[in-house]
């Protein structure tokens, strides 16, 4: 359980900070990170640590549909959460 934490709080870590790196090339108007590569440490676990740094650095939330697809990975990751737990239940009762 522990390498999952650690796990979880690098990849939350390292979406916080290319979020915010991402910002800062905009602001410079600088060659970006692209979306996909965001939205990938948002999938694997990093929606936390994206989330805080839109919210702080106000990066990408004026983009709908980036917002969209930043959403379906809440949600799916939300199912996939429901239903480890769901099945880790039925498991253990057998």
């Amino acid at each position: 359980m522990d390498i999952l934490f650690y796990f979880f709080l690098t990849i939350n870590v390292i979406a916080f900070l290319i979020t915010g790196y991402d910002k800062q090339l905009a602001i410079q108007q600088k060659r970006r990170i692209s979306e996909r590569m965001l939205l990938n440490f948002a999938f694997i676990g990093g929606t936390i640590g994206s989330g805080l740094a839109m919210l702080l650095f106000r990066h990408k939330t004026n983009k709908i549909r980036y917002l969209w697809k930043f959403w379906v990975i809440i949600f799916i990751q939300i199912i996939l959460i429901y239903l480890g737990y769901h099945f880790k239940i039925l498991t253990n009762k057998i």
